[in-house]
């Protein structure tokens, strides 16, 4: 199988390490990973933003960039639904020509069937499921499951963890008030756990609520909790 990582944009920029660790986890299992340099922005933000015309060329180049791959796999769920739920509305012809894009969870369980992945991570985590990856894609407890077979790895479960965290792209930047109270919601939720460590499959909410929580640890003296993309965690060995 011919397997192409699309990192996104986000964790290019801030984050390679999580593509990094992505391609550690699938090379671990066999997986023969591709990276295709002609990939950009999959036309989310814009799409989001009602800038729909501006998408096309990002959604062609898209499908341009991976052609020939077997499956394309994402360290974002919201960038994976992006692909698989919108980019036929914008162009149904690229959209048509590009291979299934996975998130790394459903890729790992649905594809290569499995859950253990020889991981070593020492820590208390709370997951964050997104919203993208729970109301798109679906991907249920997958991650979860993942996270529960690492050794070493104690999960414990949010409060309210369908609760969106706020960030939502831009909205976080139009409606920054309301994003910052949903945000401080879900730093209560976190610290409610006692984890020394926030996971998610997105970085996007992770940069969001780690942001809150190093500003709440400056500002009253929490203990801010360490955010990991889920990739990082079954990455790690000992």
């Amino acid at each position: 199988m011919r397997v192409g990582l699309f990192i996104t944009c986000v964790n290019d920029t801030l984050f390679p390490n999580v593509g990094k660790a992505t391609v550690a986890v699938l090379e671990r299992l066999g997986v023969d990973v591709d990276f295709p340099a002609g990939q950009t922005c999959c036309g989310q933000m814009h799409f989001n933003s009602g800038y729909r015309a501006a998408c096309v060329p990002m959604v062609r180049g898209f499908a341009a960039a991976f052609a020939g791959f077997d499956a394309i796999v994402t360290p974002s769920a919201s960038c994976a639904a992006m692909v698989r739920h919108y980019h036929r509305t914008v162009d149904a012809t690229a959209a048509e020509a590009t291979p299934t894009v996975y998130e790394l969870s459903q890729f790992l369980v649905d594809v290569l069937r499995v859950t253990d992945v020889g991981a070593y991570f020492p820590e208390t985590v709370a997951f964050h499921p997104t919203c993208h990856s729970q109301r798109l894609l679906g991907i249920g407890d997958r991650p979860q499951r993942l996270l529960a077979a690492v050794e070493g790895l104690r999960l414990v479960s949010l409060a309210h963890p369908t609760e969106c965290c706020g960030f939502g792209g831009t909205f976080s930047v139009k409606n920054p008030d309301t994003s910052v109270a949903m945000g401080n919601d879900k730093v209560d939720d976190v610290h409610a756990t006692e984890a020394t460590v926030l996971a998610s499959a997105d970085t996007s909410c992770l940069m969001h609520i780690g942001g809150l929580m190093s500003r709440r640890a400056t500002d009253r003296s929490e203990a801010a909790v360490r955010t990991v993309h889920m990739a990082e965690i079954l990455a790690a060995t000992r």
